[in-house]
């Protein structure tokens, strides 16, 4: 039974990049000041019309707290674009794998036509996805290229986590224990990614404390277009 899963929520801040038409009409204003980059209304919909697509959502879902964590990743990713441009496209079968993923999702896309209309539900078309996707894919690998060289995961980081947090939670779930040798690799997997994670927030803050963001009271998580 599987009891630990990679942390990869920082690959949500590397979703937002090609910005897919958005049905509807949004009154366009500034919601965020990045470095003289200004992102707007139709922007942050835009992400959140995404991230709900790819979760299965439906944007009017949202709460104003994850609206605002929303806006807060496009200032992120905005302050990466500025640190780290793709140069490659992304491998068209992992950009495949990716929108199989979603797919699945989405119990109306069982056929082609039922796919078709989730994606206009939100505004997006096969094209919008892929793009979407694939820069989202850019991103993740130019990310890991400069932070993953300095991780190193120790034997000793293993079997800690192996002892103090895997094992009682096995027993607390009422499963059977498993040797330190079957799951080695997946701990060590699973500790670079929470090791990435901290770099990443720690770069990021970096990024955010030397930049110039403003937000403007229209920028609040609680505003609608």
């Amino acid at each position: 039974m599987k009891v630990w899963q990679h942390c990869v929520g920082w690959s949500l801040l590397c979703m937002a990049l090609a910005m897919p038409a958005i049905a509807g009409q949004i009154v366009d204003r500034m919601v965020a000041n990045v470095n003289g980059h200004i992102v707007l209304q139709s922007d942050w919909e835009e992400e959140l019309a995404f991230e709900a697509f790819v979760n299965a959502r439906s944007p009017d879902s949202f709460t104003s707290e994850e609206r605002k964590a929303a806006l807060d990743r496009l200032i992120d990713q905005e302050l990466l674009r500025e640190q780290v441009r793709p140069s490659e496209e992304a491998p068209t079968p992992e950009i495949a794998r990716r929108v199989s993923e979603v797919r699945k999702l989405h119990s109306e896309a069982a056929t082609d036509d039922g796919w078709r209309a989730a994606l206009l539900h939100c505004g997006l078309t096969q094209s919008d996805l892929e793009k979407r996707l694939g820069e989202s894919i850019q991103l993740m690998r130019l990310v890991e290229a400069r932070l993953r060289p300095s991780i190193q995961i120790d034997q000793k980081a293993v079997e800690s986590y192996y002892h103090e947090q895997l094992i009682p939670e096995l027993k607390k779930a009422g499963n059977r224990e498993v040797a330190l040798p079957e799951v080695f690799g997946h701990i060590r997997d699973l500790l670079a990614e929470q090791r990435l994670n901290q770099l990443l927030h720690g770069w990021l803050a970096t990024l955010r404390s030397a930049s110039r963001i403003q937000t403007p009271p229209s920028g609040s998580g609680d505003q609608t277009p």
